[in-house]
């Protein structure tokens, strides 16, 4: 079964196009921002969907780079369809905006690599476990806890994201664990247990590796933190670097290069996978 483009996939698409748009034209992003009395943030941002664009600028823009009128009605056609409101938006009021933009992206992806130092990936968390990080660690943007009505919503959220890993067609997930992960007890001894239990079985689907990086492998190439490697239908890539404040999206070849050279130097120091899952077994015994 195909896979319906999200939001923000119809954004990505509309921002490459204009992207495009802009080179054939010999245009820089500040030559067209200055022209239009934008600033370079704003066009950058729309170029590379972190948000979207109304009418009156997509038409500027057209009339800037002088797009032919059928070319006009099919990228209108994008942009009117990139509006559409996707399933999380409905979590708007509980969601930074750039943990909506990250979930836009994870749903369309075709292989996902990803490092984490401190928690079970989102995709991979139990409801329990989730629920103990949002009651424990988030806090709205004024700065104030949580309230219970709103982590019961961030849980929904991260649980709803999970249908990813079933998706079809299934994209290719791995994962590379720093032990730290494993021994972090969220939520107690119980809590932890079952969360482990989580990982066994994900792991039993095969479109999904778990690999661990144990503390005897000593330094390694992730400690400066945890992100993840996204690749799209097209060929793009993106890279998403997890911090308190929301996190950063790296769509630059060089530096997504730079990310991939890290998570292979993490694979090579990660155990292999049987021997991963037994590791997660034993500790998952130990609780």
């Amino acid at each position: 079964m195909a896979v319906k483009p999200s939001p923000t996939t119809l954004r990505r698409q509309l921002g490459a196009e204009l992207r495009r748009l802009r080179d054939a034209a010999g245009r820089t992003v500040a030559d067209v921002a200055r022209s239009l009395g934008w600033s370079e943030s704003k066009l950058s941002r729309i170029e590379t969907a972190h948000t979207g664009i109304r009418n009156r600028d997509l038409d500027a823009l057209l009339d800037t780079y002088d797009v032919p009128e059928d070319d006009r009605r099919r990228i209108r056609a994008v942009a009117v369809q990139s509006r559409q409101r996707a399933w999380w938006e409905a979590y708007g009021d509980v969601l930074p905006d750039a943990y909506e933009t990250y979930i836009g992206f994870e749903a369309e992806v075709v292989r996902l690599r990803a490092y984490e130092a401190l928690l079970v990936p989102g995709l991979l968390q139990t409801d329990e476990y989730a629920r103990e990080i949002f009651r424990t660690d988030d806090l709205r943007p004024d700065g104030r806890p949580l309230r219970d009505d709103e982590i019961e919503q961030r849980a929904a959220v991260r649980l709803a994201r999970q249908a990813v890993i079933g998706r079809q067609p299934a994209p290719d997930l791995l994962w590379v664990l720093d032990e730290a992960v494993l021994r972090r007890r969220v939520g107690g001894r119980e809590v932890q247990r079952r969360q482990l239990g989580r990982l066994v079985e994900v792991s039993d689907r095969p479109n999904v590796t778990i690999l661990v990086v144990p503390f005897d492998a000593g330094a390694h190439s992730g400690l400066a933190g945890s992100f993840c490697i996204m690749d799209f239908a097209g060929g793009e890539r993106l890279v998403y670097a997890d911090s308190r404040t929301g996190g950063a999206f790296r769509d630059r070849p060089e530096e997504v290069d730079g990310y991939a050279t890290s998570f292979e130097g993490l694979r090579d120091v990660a155990l292999p996978a049987e021997k991963s899952i037994e590791f997660i077994r034993a500790a998952a015994r130990e609780m």
